[in-house]
């Protein structure tokens, strides 16, 4: 699996033909640029302008199936289940969907703009997972303290986080005692890679 990041809460997952984004930036955004590919599955977790682009995520013709709440879903060579839990991202707030998703062998926690600490108890009951995509830069959603403790509760074994800025992501890195942590273009991962990884923070470069 290739995990590259837009801006925003925006990342994609590749694994061979099927791509998969996550909150996908939308043409009414106001902060960030829109997304700029197609994928076959968009992921909205909040129903906001930054990350509820499904529909910008097509390219002609193919429009990727979009995934927009609570739920079971399963198509292609994936399931993904959604969580409601909350949010105050862009001031008011809002049902956030966190997400689990089984693809390529691996299990990705995205827990979009979540705001709520308190997740539901399907969700802490679940295996960890291998790579947790967690906001950290506060406005309504996860601060870096908070975002590195519901980290470390769900002992995820990669942590990605998302809407960060320059001063919210130092100051994550420094909760994660993860302060050298250069940010990269790409990760790249097989399940193998994973043995002996407890909370290693990845950063990657929009």
């Amino acid at each position: 699996m290739i995990l590259t990041f837009h801006e925003g809460s925006c990342i994609r997952a590749s694994a061979g033909d099927t791509s998969v984004v996550f909150g996908p930036v939308s043409k009414q955004s106001k902060k960030f640029k829109p997304v700029n590919f197609g994928a076959d599955v968009a992921v909205v977790s909040l129903n906001h302008a930054d990350m509820n682009g499904a529909s910008d995520a097509g390219r002609g013709e193919k429009q990727p199936f979009a995934i927009m709440g609570p739920g079971e879903y399963e198509l292609k060579d994936m399931t993904v289940s959604g969580f409601p839990a909350g949010s105050m991202y862009g001031g008011e707030g809002r049902i956030n969907t966190v997400y689990s998703l089984h693809l390529d062998g691996l299990s990705l926690m995205y827990l979009g703009a979540l705001g709520d600490m308190d997740l539901p108890s399907e969700v802490l009951e679940m295996d960890s997972p291998d790579i947790l995509i967690t906001p950290i830069g506060g406005e309504g959603a996860l601060n870096p303290a908070e975002a590195e403790k519901l980290a470390v509760k769900l002992e995820a074994k990669i942590i990605i986080p998302v809407l960060y800025d320059d001063k919210t992501l130092k100051q994550f890195l420094k909760e994660a005692g993860a302060e050298g942590t250069k940010p990269v273009d790409k990760l790249t991962v097989k399940p193998r890679d994973l043995s002996g990884k407890q909370n290693e923070v990845v950063v990657l470069s929009a």
